[in-house]
């Protein structure tokens, strides 16, 4: 249950009422944060055409990686959850999932996979910390400086929408639940997944 009221699906109208039916669409069921955003339904437009130019522009898959990495470290369960199950359907096995979220041996992760998801660590613990080095390393890997300012933008967004979710206090929608229990509770960083 957040910590501030929100508009229920019955009451809303308008623009919040075209969110509702798109992400109701695009999810096949309403999220809760969507419901999260519905006193500002025109932020949440902006967060997503922000998101999806960010995300158009990265190889999904690394995308990913960079996503999980700081949703983990910000400890959001939400996020942790979802990102986790896009790359459990497009991309990692269940031991490589492991291995990113540090739970496992590092599974088939190559080095620019371990120097992503370190560098997107390192973004969301403390941008201010992140050394010349740190991006030289990613270039000795083979990453320009527009793939280095794709996942410094991918971990920047998810530290936005991680916080105002953790910050209303909306947990993981009840469907993650559902996950296998050993990866549910790697994946569960945070708040706990909602009941309903």
């Amino acid at each position: 249950m957040p910590f501030i009221n929100v508009i229920p699906e019955d009451q809303a109208t308008g623009a919040l009422a075209a969110m509702y039916e798109t992400d109701r669409q695009t999810f096949g069921y309403l999220p809760n944060l969507t419901k999260g955003f519905s006193l500002r339904p025109d932020v949440y437009a902006a967060w997503r055409q922000l998101n999806g130019a960010v995300k158009a522009n990265m190889d999904l898959r690394r995308y990913e990686l960079a996503t999980i990495a700081a949703a983990k470290r910000l400890r959001s369960s939400y996020c942790t959850l979802a990102h986790g199950s896009v790359l459990l359907d497009k991309f990692l096995s269940p031991d490589d999932l492991r291995a990113v979220l540090g739970a496992g041996d590092t599974g088939t992760l190559d080095s620019v996979d371990t120097a992503v998801i370190e560098f997107a660590d390192k973004l969301a613990l403390d941008a201010s910390s992140v050394t010349h080095a740190d991006v030289d390393r990613l270039r000795t890997l083979g990453l320009t400086d527009t793939d280095i300012l794709d996942v410094v933008l991918a971990a920047a967004v998810r530290c936005f929408f991680s916080t105002v979710l953790d910050g209303l206090g909306i947990e993981a929608d009840a469907r993650y639940a559902q996950l296998d229990a050993d990866l549910r509770d790697v994946l569960t960083v945070g708040r706990p997944i909602a009941e309903r």
